[in-house]
C-alpha cells in the first residue's frame, strides 16, 4: 500500500509557540450572568477596617473584603434592623390597644362580680343585665365622641 491513500489530520496552528493564551475565568462568569468573583462561604460578619490604610478585612477568613461588599454588607444589616424595628413598634402597638381592651374588660368584670349589684349605665344609671349586653349595639368611637363633647358643652 502506499501512504497516498491514508489522509493524516490536518495540523492545526498551535498558540503556544506565540506565547500562551490566558482565560479569564471572570468574563466567562459574567458572561453566563454570573458575578466577576465566586461566592465564598464566608459572609464577612466580623468586618474591621483601617481607616490608615483605607483597608477593610474579614477578621474570620483574613481576606480583604472590597468596598461595595462592605457597603452591601451594611444596608443589608440596616435594612433589616430597621424592618425588625418597625415589626416590634407594631406588635407594641397591638399590645398595649389589646392591654385597654382588657383592662376594661377586666373593670367590667370586677362590677359583675358583685353579689347584690349589677352595673349601670353611665348616663341613664339603669342597670345592665347580662341578657341586655346580647342585644347592645355599637357606636362609632368619633361619633360618640363628638355627641359627648357636644353634651359636655350644654
Amino acid at each position: 500500500m502506499s501512504d497516498e491513500g491514508i489522509k493524516s489530520p490536518p495540523i492545526e496552528p498551535q498558540e503556544y509557540v506565540g506565547g500562551v493564551t490566558v482565560i479569564d475565568f471572570g468574563d466567562l462568569r459574567v458572561a453566563r450572568g454570573l458575578t466577576r468573583r465566586p461566592v465564598r462561604t464566608c459572609r464577612h460578619h466580623a468586618m474591621r477596617y483601617d481607616p490608615r490604610e483605607r483597608r477593610i478585612w474579614c477578621a474570620d477568613c483574613e481576606t480583604d473584603v472590597e468596598a461595595f461588599d462592605a457597603f452591601t454588607l451594611l444596608i443589608e444589616h440596616f435594612d433589616a434592623v430597621q424592618k425588625k424595628a418597625r415589626r416590634m413598634m407594631d406588635e407594641a402597638k397591638e399590645a398595649q390597644s389589646f392591654q385597654l381592651r382588657s383592662i376594661a374588660a377586666k373593670k367590667i368584670d370586677e362590677k359583675w362580680r358583685k353579689r347584690n349589684m349589677v352595673p349601670a349605665c353611665p348616663h341613664c344609671h339603669a342597670g345592665i343585665w347580662p341578657e341586655d349586653v346580647d342585644r347592645m349595639g355599637l357606636v362609632g368611637k368619633e361619633y360618640d365622641a363628638a355627641r359627648r363633647a357636644r353634651d359636655s358643652k350644654r
